[in-house]
């Protein structure tokens, strides 16, 4: 037992000596924002690099065809969209929904905005539709919510002014 504590004590001492790191710069593993980790893509598929939007607040609406709180709530949306015009604010619209089933609700409501095609929303927290995030000026989650919100509530558009500035 002696003999084997003083080998490893050797051996221990002979690796922790020639440890030659400390002269050497190591990689530092960089966090990627959670905006950064959303994969979104155009109605034609081709992927959306959402870094093109740092500098504005990004205001992401999760939502589909078929559901109707996500459809009520999209005229409050478009209220905000228009008192909120000189700010910078982006404002998106992403669904897991088919390319023809939103392309026919696009045609059927005139509401103007983005609308991109997400998958895996469950790897961004979607779990209920709609929900809506908001990226302050760094792409840093600073808001995120399930359900219906009336968005041209002055309420909601002061939050929304705070983030843009």
């Amino acid at each position: 037992m002696k003999l084997f504590l003083t080998a490893f004590l050797v051996v221990s001492l002979t690796f922790a000596c020639n440890d030659n790191t400390h002269n050497e710069s190591k990689p530092v593993a960089v966090e990627r924002s959670e905006m950064d980790r959303i994969k979104l893509f155009t109605l034609q598929g081709e992927a959306i690099d959402l870094a093109k939007y740092k500098g504005k607040a990004i205001f992401l609406n999760f939502w589909a065809t078929w559901c109707k709180p996500c459809v009520e709530e999209m005229p409050t949306i478009k209220n905000a969209i228009a008192n909120l015009k000189d700010n910078e604010i982006v404002f998106l619209f992403a669904t897991d929904d088919k390319t023809k089933e939103i392309e026919a609700f696009e045609r059927e409501h005139n509401f103007g905005f983005t609308y991109m095609k997400a998958s895996d929303l469950q790897n961004y927290g979607v779990i209920a539709l709609p929900t809506t995030m908001i990226f302050d000026k760094e792409g840093k989650k600073i808001f995120s919510e399930l359900g219906y919100r009336k968005w041209d509530d002055k309420e909601n558009m002061d939050r929304l002014l705070q983030v843009s500035k």
